[in-house]
């Protein structure tokens, strides 16, 4: 697992059935390409989220695939439509196998 990874996410708290909503992610992690050397001329190994997942109410809204290109600390922004009260759930992966996960609650007003 990587060291200092922070998942954030912005979800209203609140939203009228139906509505569209703005969701902003963000990542905390420093990538590495794997095209890069150390001091010793060693290559370093790739080490980036390579995959984003979101999920509201156990459907999925969103699935990205990563790849090497991707700036550190990557950030995504998207919409979704509301139908009902529940959870987003929001996944990332890293190359070392490791699963990030937080989720937000959101009502209907």
């Amino acid at each position: 697992m990587a060291s200092g990874v922070k998942p954030r996410v912005k979800v209203p708290k609140t939203a009228a059935a139906g509505e569209t909503i703005t969701i902003k992610t963000l990542i905390s992690h420093k990538m590495e390409s794997g095209q890069r050397k150390d001091k010793e001329g060693v290559l370093i190994p790739r080490s980036i989220i390579n995959r984003f997942t979101a999920d509201f109410n156990g459907q999925n809204v969103i699935d990205i695939t990563i790849e090497p290109a991707v700036s550190t600390n990557p950030y995504f922004e998207f919409e979704a439509i509301v139908p009902e009260a529940g959870e987003f759930k929001f996944t990332w992966y890293d190359d070392d196998g490791s699963v990030y996960e937080t989720s937000k609650q959101i009502t209907i007003t």
